[in-house]
């Protein structure tokens, strides 16, 4: 029982940094429209900012603390993973940039040209001169640097130009009457580039093609504008970035409020200790000492250097230019059948469950069942989580409606949902101006479950209605996140639901819960036994097997776990869109796992479990996945699916993943992300647009049923 390395599990940094190169694999693939291969080199520079900020900034700590981490960290030590992760990073910056060139060809072709500073047309010069000085100039923060006592704090959400001047000089004479050459002064300086402008600026039309320029170029364009009181002889301007520690430090002050805890530690996290620090590989030495000197950056931070842009994010918001000829087509996402959004959902829930599979199948169910409370004078109170909102989220409207109609609302919002604190606690503060009663979850666990019970007096008893979901209540991430959503009026899975509110209520008393598995009370345990049936059904000769879909699968025990199921001859089968530290396929060990992600213009955020049970399968949906976090340092909800037609949705559904031969790639540890290939004759199966399929043949085989169906007379 052994593998390429000795080791057991993959490190969990490594597994990551594999599945962002299977999303700049997504940016190479020819297959992929074009403008969507821009959006793609988007997420991965987006998804390289945050694992910066969070997991190499949590290494980095270690590594300065001397503490080697091997225990945690699976068999490798703090030091040795800063300098891998910058490695890997290195080659992959190296391979986006060439990536990112050939799409920019393929855009020529296309009649689609971005153009620099040094290939200004003169039909286009008034153009970027009007709109530097309309748009960007009065944004502009330009900063002189010689002379300030203290350098300025540099915000890691941000790109700047990092400017050298060199000053033009006088020759001197010396009383011989030689000319002495004097070294030219130079002067260094730092602009921010606007974020409220967008990035990607169109110029006009011209002979049939659309030319485009990043606002770094239209800036460097007019650089002899910025700094026109200066007398220089050189100018030039190469663009820097910044990562920092995003770690939050709580206050204690018993004092203050959650709110203002909270608030305060986002505003210091913009002064966090870098942690990386990118480069236009293209900078002067002397300009690049300069700046690393002054901002305090040495060699354990990740240094790297790149390409002429950083800030690759923002091509996620790259405009469409009207060639929706290069997009994917769009889907209309699918109403879920006998489930009319014109109706009452409440009538309709109080009969049967229902599942909402988003974005194939229609979020505005949610939508409309927070509405439909918010307004049934039968409804008298709601309890909902909160992890992350949309931007105008017609959730809180909807909260805020019921409140207003004098319902009792009731929301557990989580303050520390990474990168989203700003925005939570704004809502926070909107909420609770409407009377909506708030709990800020508890001390040492963040609240990641996702849960809705409401209350409804019917007849002069209570009955209850509700949601549980494997995503956030988030209308636009809704659009491009898969996630499960249960709509149920099954009256003990709901007092389970209520009892996790009680819980926020008064958190020392651990309750009992007879439906639902909750962390970080009985999670690890449950799924323990469950797969401690499958391995005893095994043994037996009995059918079994377990498939899973999640996010990530990080958790040692859980880990050994399987690979005992696995010796015992349970067949497992794992769809995990992300880290994978489990090692498949070792003889002695995994032999009886497979491990895929998938990754398409969908991201997979679904959480569904099945366990084979003798063929009586158990099935759940769940908030969790199996990462320590989720399984011991969090609230996360799993929950059982009792209707058999919605436990039939989610095997079907998890075995059209699995015959998937597109965009699956097996997970290893030598992260080659090869691709699941496809045998002879065996016909093209993409996933995501046969999941899209399944719901769409289901929804036609009810609506032909009911019209074959004989009408009463």
């Amino acid at each position: 029982m052994s593998t390429e390395n000795g080791f057991r599990y993959i490190d969990r940094e490594k597994s990551w940094l594999a599945f962002n190169a299977r999303v700049l694999q997504e940016a190479a693939d020819e297959a992929v429209p074009l403008l969507e291969r821009l959006r793609f080199i988007g997420i991965f520079s987006n998804n390289l900012d945050e694992f910066f900020r969070v997991r190499f900034a949590a290494i980095r700590r270690l590594s300065l603390a001397g503490i080697s981490g091997e225990k945690i960290l699976g068999g490798i030590s703090a030091q040795q993973l800063v300098k891998d992760i910058t490695e890997t990073v290195i080659k992959q910056q190296t391979e986006s940039l060439r990536v990112l060139e050939t799409i920019e060809k393929e855009l020529v072709k296309q009649n689609i040209i971005i153009i620099d500073e040094n290939e200004v047309s003169d039909e286009h010069e008034n153009f970027v001169k009007d709109f530097f000085i309309q748009k960007v100039s009065p944004e502009l923060v330009t900063i002189i640097l010689n002379d300030l006592a203290e350098f300025p704090l540099l915000k890691d959400t941000s790109g700047y130009l990092a400017v050298k001047l060199v000053m033009k000089t006088e020759a001197k004479t010396n009383v011989l009457g030689l000319v002495k050459k004097v070294k030219p002064e130079v002067r260094y300086a730092v602009i921010e580039i606007p974020k409220n402008t967008n990035r990607i600026v169109e110029l006009p039309e011209k002979e049939g093609r659309q030319y485009l320029m990043l606002l770094d170029d239209v800036i460097r364009y007019n650089l002899s504008s910025i700094f026109n009181i200066f007398d220089y002889e050189s100018i030039s301007a190469h663009m820097i970035k910044i990562t920092r520690d995003a770690q939050l430090d709580i206050d204690s002050d018993m004092s203050k409020s959650m709110l203002e805890k909270i608030a305060t530690s986002v505003k210091e996290r913009r002064i966090g200790e870098p942690v990386r620090f990118v480069f236009d590989k293209h900078i002067e030495k002397d300009t690049l000492k300069f700046f690393l000197s002054k901002m305090g950056i040495d060699a354990s931070d990740s240094i790297i250097p790149g390409g002429r842009y950083h800030n690759r994010r923002d091509y996620m918001n790259f405009p469409n230019l009207g060639r929706f000829d290069l997009l994917y087509p769009p889907r209309v996402p699918l109403p879920v059948e006998g489930l009319s959004l014109e109706g009452s959902l409440l009538n309709k829930i109080a009969r049967k469950d229902y599942l909402i599979n988003a974005p194939f199948q229609s979020f505005s169910y949610l939508i409309k069942f927070l509405r439909e409370a918010a307004l049934d004078p039968k409804v008298t109170s709601i309890k909902i989580t909160l992890y992350r909102l949309a931007k105008n989220s017609q959730i809180v409207s909807s909260l805020i409606n019921a409140a207003k109609n004098g319902k009792k609302v009731t929301v557990q919002i989580e303050l520390q949902a990474r990168f989203d604190e700003a925005s939570n606690i704004s809502y926070a503060e909107q909420m609770q101006q409407e009377g909506i009663e708030l709990i800020f979850g508890i001390k040492g666990l963040k609240v990641h479950s996702k849960i809705c019970v409401i209350d409804r007096i019917e007849e002069g008893k209570l009955k209850r209605y509700g949601f549980i979901s494997t995503g956030n209540f988030n209308e636009s991430t809704a659009k491009i996140y898969t996630d499960l959503t249960l709509f149920t009026s099954h009256q003990q899975i709901l007092k389970d639901v209520n009892k996790i509110f009680d819980f926020f209520d008064v958190n020392y008393r651990v309750h009992r819960y007879k439906h639902l598995i909750v962390s970080p009370h009985y999670t690890r345990s449950k799924f323990y036994k469950l797969i401690d049936r499958e391995i005893n059904n095994a043994i037996m000769g009995r059918p079994a097997y377990i498939n899973l879909k999640m996010n990530s699968l990080s958790d040692y025990p859980i880990i050994d776990k399987l690979y005992e199921a696995s010796n015992a001859g349970v067949k497992i089968k794992l769809q995990v869109r992300g880290i994978c530290s489990l090692i498949p396929g070792v003889k002695g060990m995994s032999e009886n796992i497979e491990a895929v992600s998938i990754v398409d213009y969908f991201l997979e955020h679904t959480r569904s479990y099945i366990f084979c049970n003798n063929d009586d399968p158990e099935v759940y949906i769940s908030s969790a996945d199996f990462m320590t976090r989720n399984l011991d340092g969090r609230v996360e909800v799993t929950c059982p699916i009792y209707d058999e037609d919605i436990k039939k949705q989610i095997i079907d559904t998890f075995n059209v993943g699995w015959k998937g031969n597109v965009k699956a790639r097996y997970h290893s540890e030598k992260f080659e992300n090869k691709y699941r290939i496809r045998g002879a004759g065996e016909p093209v199966f993409r996933a995501q647009h046969e999941t899209y399929n399944y719901y769409k043949n289901r929804l036609e085989d009810s609506q032909k049923q009911i019209k074959e169906k004989p009408q009463k007379a």
